[in-house]
């Protein structure tokens, strides 16, 4: 996969002719609107198109009265470097998924990386280098958010102020380094956040060698910004204890591609029922031992509203809006002033759905015709999705 230039420049778009508009905010999930104007990778219109100042686009896209939505999230994965991951020896991993409908990726650690360094000097080293590494590549386009250590103990309060100064936002799954007793993950985490490093804590059952158990009391005393794969990464906890995690921490709820899928459904249903929606969010944790998920956040959002009966315009904002909120992250919400980071979709062809949310909702995945990263086509007709009843075209093409 080529490197992608992170500083092209999609001058003015304009995205016509939506038949439904996905907005990733859970309080308002459909806009009435059919019409998109971009300039310079961000959103400066959204609206009907007799409203919207659309002369001197660059590049026109009728979407065919397709789905629009914005581009999905990956709370939770595990890159190493560049597009390969050694946990599968696969190439292109990130473009793949990026065919998959998304756009942003968030590392829980670089735990994969042959020879990990566990001396405090090579944690931060790595740390470093993984964000200097994804802010500077973008395979397929893809944004990676990376450079997340893992707690090693004889961490201090300095280590966390030298990584966040070196620009350094995220920190790996707590529990998969030497640090596992609750009290030490809480002082280090609240050393994280005082600099502005969020936390992601390790959920469940071992999953590499190294890790070890992280039970519903741990991830309550550590008291992490994420309580990561909620449903097990592979190994869930007793159903009974994920739902008294959901009722008793007001953190970000974390369901996963490669969990448990009945105590994920049993996650989300806790959370609606609590009344706080806005806190659940979706990862694929892959690359993983069951391999890598290019459909994975798509699979969720039709096995959560399929079996979970949640209208799937609302789950595919826990796979936009609600992560870019948590993760403060400047897309995932179709507004002014926000990342022009699409997925076009439709229904598949042959889905027994007469629209593409009904699709979805009978737990079929939509089909991908075209992947937007901050305002540039970055794929057209997606070569992993089923195909859609109906693709976007570009009608006046730019030059980037």
């Amino acid at each position: 996969m080529a490197e992608v230039a992170t500083g092209a420049k999609s001058g003015k778009v304009v995205i016509r002719n939506i038949g439904l508009l996905l907005s990733g905010d859970l309080d308002r999930p459909i806009l009435e609107a059919d019409t998109i104007v971009v300039n310079d990778g961000l959103i400066v219109a959204v609206g009907k198109e007799k409203d919207c100042n659309t002369e001197g686009a660059q590049t026109v896209i009728d979407a065919k009265k397709t789905c629009v939505a914005p581009g999905l999230i990956d709370s939770h994965v595990h890159p190493v470097f560049g597009d390969w991951t050694p946990r599968q020896s696969q190439l292109g991993w990130i473009d793949s998924t990026m065919n998959g409908g998304v756009t942003t990726m968030i590392s829980a650690g670089e735990v994969h990386l042959p020879g990990r360094p566990k001396d405090i000097v090579g944690v931060k080293a790595l740390a470093i280098t993984a964000q200097r590494a994804f802010d500077n590549f973008r395979p397929g386009g893809v944004k990676v958010l990376a450079g997340a250590p893992v707690l090693e103990k004889g961490m201090v309060e300095s280590d966390f102020k030298e990584m966040a100064e070196a620009g350094v936002g995220l920190l790996g799954e707590v529990g998969l380094g030497s640090v596992k007793a609750g009290y030490e993950a809480k002082e280090m985490v609240a050393w994280a956040r005082k600099y502005g490093i969020q936390s992601t804590i390790h959920t469940g059952g071992p999953s590499i060698p190294g890790s070890g158990l992280i039970d519903k009391d741990v991830v309550l005393e550590a008291d992490a910004d994420v309580i990561g794969h909620i449903n097990g990464g592979h190994t869930s906890l007793p159903e009974a204890h994920v739902c008294e995690l959901c009722e008793k921490s007001s953190r970000a709820i974390e369901i996963v591609h490669n969990g448990n899928e009945r105590v994920a459904i049993a996650a989300a249903k806790a959370a609606l029922d609590l009344k706080c929606p806005h806190r659940i969010i979706l990862g694929t944790d892959g690359p993983a031992g069951s391999g890598v998920q290019p459909l994975g956040i798509l699979r969720m959002v039709a096995m959560l509203s399929s079996l979970a009966n949640i209208p799937a315009e609302l789950v595919f904002c826990f796979a936009t809006g609600n992560t870019a909120r948590i993760r403060k992250l400047n897309c995932g919400l179709i507004e002014p002033g926000r990342a022009a980071d699409f997925v076009f979709m439709d229904r598949a062809q042959h889905t027994a759905g007469k629209t593409l949310l009904e699709s979805v909702q009978l737990g079929d995945i939509p089909g991908v015709g075209m992947v937007m990263i901050d305002g540039i086509v970055r794929c057209g007709r997606s070569r992993n999705t089923p195909p859609a009843t109906e693709i976007p075209v570009v009608v006046v093409p730019g030059a980037h």
